[in-house]
């Protein structure tokens, strides 16, 4: 599905390129049409702004938003585990469902980094695409509120990609975190603390602090091979994107 690819460009840092890439944008999103008519228009006034704005403005913007913001960071797991150790082996099994649907990143992002999961979903068959897009949709949902508050455009990005999963919300995961902080980037004493680090527990009742529940446990559905691609041999293990209170800590 070439609208994911088109929502992870512009999710990307910009740059150059992505100011030259305006036009063909536009034209994906337009010739497939799966996101609906009132979202498709948010993203493509992000385009527009984009494409005219000057790139200094564009890069620097990003990078308050989504660089020295934690809680708008573009990184999934940052908005489930924390720093919790669950993060680490998180990281392992997604890099691994990558592998086995072979997929290779070229990217030097880690793995969870938004716009290469939506990289990696534009490479499956549309079903199982939108399935795996669907799953993070509390997370998804906490962010386009988020950039609303700020007023932002990249709010846009967020709502299509609600709108085209037609994701059922977790509430209670959306509920917490609503509940986390949310400092704006020149509130330098919030932000020092809300990048403090978490507590990694461990000892007696750390396994039960950190379960691996079930954002990504249908993810059997996108472990099927990618067209032309051999089917692996045995079966990895599962991806666990889900925001509870016992997993960040």
């Amino acid at each position: 599905m070439k609208t994911l690819k088109v929502l992870s460009a512009i999710l990307s840092y910009p740059s150059a390129e992505l100011v030259e890439a305006a036009d063909e944008l536009r034209e994906v999103l337009a010739a497939e049409a799966v996101i609906p008519t009132a979202e498709r228009e948010g993203v493509l006034g992000l385009i527009d702004e984009i494409a005219s704005g000057d790139l200094y403005d564009l890069q620097e913007r990003y990078l308050l938003l989504f660089d020295r913001t934690r809680s708008l960071s573009l990184h999934l797991f940052e908005h489930v585990h924390g720093e919790s150790r669950d993060r680490g082996q998180a990281m392992v099994d997604l890099l691994k469902l990558y592998e086995e649907a072979g997929y290779s990143p070229t990217a030097s992002e880690l793995p969870d980094y938004l716009p290469l999961f939506l990289e990696f979903s534009a490479t499956r068959p549309a079903a199982d695409a939108l399935d795996l897009v669907g799953q993070p949709g509390h997370v998804f949902a906490a962010l386009k509120e988020r950039l609303e508050k700020r007023k932002s455009s990249y709010a846009a990005v967020f709502a299509a990609l609600i709108a085209l999963s037609k994701a059922k919300l977790d509430e209670t995961a959306l509920a917490a975190l609503r509940s986390e902080p949310d400092p704006e980037p020149d509130d330098l004493a919030a932000l020092d603390a809300a990048w403090e680090e978490e507590e990694v527990t461990f000892g007696p009742g750390a396994a039960q602090d950190c379960g691996k529940e079930g954002l990504v446990a249908k993810l059997r559905h996108a472990r099927r091979p990618a067209p032309g691609v051999a089917a692996p041999a045995a079966q990895g293990p599962r991806v666990s994107i889900t925001t509870s209170p016992a997993s960040r800590n």
